[in-house]
């Protein structure tokens, strides 16, 4: 009766031990069929419902994860985790990982699914999807486990951790997980979207996949994969409130333009009205698209006071920055925002770049008053 009443019904993720023991109580508590699953969930969540880096890290990722929680709440978190994911994995479906252990014992079973014997990794990389003009949106990358004589290994019922890794300039971009379950696994679809453009050079890639079988990791790399760069994903612009008042801590002593007078806080003086830019912020964002579409760089990059864009060498590149453009062709301009501190103008407009290819985009200039003047502060690509 004591021994029973000891027993855990929910995660006590306190330390290590106490969290594996914990689980064993919980897992011992389980039909057998259910314990497969529940071992499955939890493997699930341990790979792909953290984010950390090594078994360890994972581990302690997950136990402050599922930590208070019961097999069924667990079982629901896996469930929207494999989906998610785009896993082909329910809590309601028979086993179909192996036999999975979270606490690490990678010892090849008398029958194991994921102790899958093969000779090296192969990697089938093609473009996929169209952005409208032909030009392909994303990479699919399918790994597949080889014999020797390099044809695909045949196997079923495997749980095997497939790991994407993207680079540029030996720079890594991102990593990304999957299950490899059998040799029809469809691999990875890496989204240009989802390259940050700021860090790729030279419009390329290099991707380096492993996948963990019982007895051995197998890794493969594929260097110098293109990338679209009017695809990629571009720095999000930070948001400008525009019923913000700007607070200077100080005036400057106009007979004495060198020190400054602190602000009394009880003066009821009005602050000085910003002047008002004459210009039109449309005009603006349209003449900066004329000087991008006929390559008057230099006019481009003096109407623009945008940090993300870098210096003039790196606004003006010819691979990755608008110095790629051969041709812009404007539909429509409006502005949605403008007072006397800042703008917001929507333009829609086709680019074609020096390789020919045309891509249609809808984007949000954000415009600041700079002395006078529109200045194009932000710029972000909307979908």
């Amino acid at each position: 009766m004591l021994f029973t009443a000891c027993k855990k019904d929910h995660v006590d993720a306190t330390n290590t031990k106490t969290l594996q023991s914990s689980i064993n109580d919980m897992t011992a508590s389980l039909p057998t069929i259910k314990q497969i699953k529940f071992n499955e969930a939890l493997y699930i969540l341990k790979t792909f419902g953290v984010d950390a880096d090594g078994d360890v890290a994972e581990l302690k990722a997950l136990g402050q994860l599922i930590n208070g929680k019961k097999v069924p709440e667990i079982m629901a978190m896996a469930d929207e985790v494999a989906q998610k994911n785009g896993i082909e994995w329910a809590s309601t479906a028979p086993p179909s990982l192996g036999e999975m252990n979270i606490f690490g014992d990678d010892k090849a079973k008398e029958s194991d699914p994921n102790d899958v014997k093969a000779n090296s990794l192969s990697i089938i990389t093609r473009p996929t999807g169209d952005d409208g003009t032909g030009a392909p949106t994303a990479i699919q990358i399918v790994p597949r486990l080889v014999d020797n004589a390099g044809n695909p290994v045949a196997f079923t019922g495997a749980g095997l951790e497939a790991t994407l890794e993207v680079f540029s300039n030996g720079v890594k971009l991102s990593t990304a997980k999957n299950l490899m379950q059998d040799n029809n696994f469809k691999g990875f679809n890496l989204k240009f979207s989802s390259i940050p453009a700021a860090k790729v050079v030279d419009n390329k890639i290099d991707i380096t996949v492993s996948v963990k079988t019982t007895a051995k990791t197998f890794k493969m790399t594929k260097i110098g994969l293109d990338v679209n760069p009017l695809l990629l994903k571009m720095p999000t612009s930070p948001v400008v409130d525009s019923t913000a008042v700007n607070q200077d801590p100080a005036v400057i002593d106009p007979n004495n333009p060198g020190t400054t007078v602190p602000t009394d806080p009880n003066a009821t003086t009005a602050p000085a009205t910003p002047k008002q830019p004459a210009a039109d912020p449309k005009n603006v964002v349209s003449g900066f698209l004329n000087n991008v579409s006929s390559q008057n760089l230099k006019a481009a990059y003096g109407a623009a006071s945008n940090p993300n864009w870098g210096s003039y060498e790196s606004f003006a590149n010819p691979t990755s920055g608008f110095g790629s453009v051969k041709n812009v062709s404007v539909k429509n301009i409006s502005t949605n925002l403008s007072n006397a501190n800042v703008a917001s103008v929507n333009a829609t407009y086709d680019v074609t770049d020096k390789n020919g290819r045309t891509t249609s985009l809808k984007a949000t200039f954000g415009l600041k008053n700079v002395n006078g003047e529109w200045k194009i502060s932000s710029y972000k690509i909307n979908p």
